[in-house]
């Protein structure tokens, strides 16, 4: 009898910017090592190893309850997208591969994808998983405008 194969999880949050553009958004997520910043559950993020804005970084990323080692798979600076695989953790994510884009909207702003393909999480249903993305993308937005107005 064959085995039977469980279909990859699949999906896409977006969150709009209203006063902020792809280029002043973009260096805060392309610097990939700062997620701790942005990321509402991530309490430290560091470089582990490889070369700052390249393909092969790996950042160690941790909470006070889970971790997760991310390897940086491919950047692109001028179109302001990033895909990144997690490595290694103990939040039981298997085959997570992920791309952040950073898009023009007509008018001032810009809009955050951040879609996913993944094994499934076990204990978790596909719907809350992307309802938590949802919600992180959000809150990661609002951090990230945050920091273009400190910036200025």
């Amino acid at each position: 009898m064959a085995e039977e194969t469980v279909p990859k999880w699949e999906g896409k949050s977006t969150a709009e910017l209203k006063t902020t553009t792809p280029e002043q958004i973009w260096p805060f997520l392309a610097e990939f090592c700062n997620i701790d910043k942005f990321f509402p559950s991530v309490d430290t993020c560091y470089r582990k190893e490889g070369t700052p804005g390249q393909p092969g970084l790996v950042r160690y990323c941790e909470s006070s309850t889970s971790w997760a080692i991310e390897k940086l798979l491919t950047i692109d600076p001028i179109n302001h997208s990033l895909s990144y695989e997690i490595v290694e953790n103990n939040m039981g994510f298997k085959g997570y591969l992920a791309t952040l884009n950073v898009l023009a909207v007509e008018g001032d702003g810009c809009k955050i994808e951040w879609s996913f393909i993944s094994d499934p999480i076990e204990g978790m249903k596909l719907e809350d998983f992307v309802s938590y993305l949802d919600n992180t993308l959000l809150f990661m937005a609002k951090k990230l405008e945050d920091a273009v107005r400190a910036q200025i």
